[in-house]
């Protein structure tokens, strides 16, 4: 069985700008795996039930897709913890600013590197 609160999936609108840019800064983060979607049906790539199902943690970057992963996914979701990071959608993808408020506010859910 794997361990829990490894599989991070971050969720915006489109997924071209927000969540792959999370997607992409924390994919070589030590002791996570980290996947991005789109709550809308023309993103990148839409948010399914199988990406729901992967996640531990799924970090949305605004309420508004909190409240449609909750509407839509229901089933899906069973008790996996939605986050949001309260990042408006004023970035472009690997936008410095936007990877500094990453960097600001993913810290406190990102696993400890192990001590020697």
């Amino acid at each position: 069985m794997r361990e829990r609160g490894r599989h991070y999936l971050f969720v915006c609108s489109q997924n071209k700008l927000r969540s792959p840019t999370a997607e992409h800064i924390f994919a070589d983060h030590p002791g996570i795996e980290t996947l991005s979607a789109g709550t809308n049906h023309d993103a990148g790539t839409p948010l399914d039930d199988e990406m729901l199902r992967w996640a531990d943690t799924i970090f949305v970057m605004e309420r508004t897709h909190r409240s449609k992963i909750q509407q839509r996914f229901r089933a899906a979701l069973g008790g996996t913890r939605i986050v949001c990071l309260d990042i408006p959608d004023d970035y472009e993808f690997m936008d410095a600013n936007l990877i500094a408020l990453f960097h600001t506010r993913m810290p406190r859910f990102l696993p400890r590197a192990p001590t020697t």
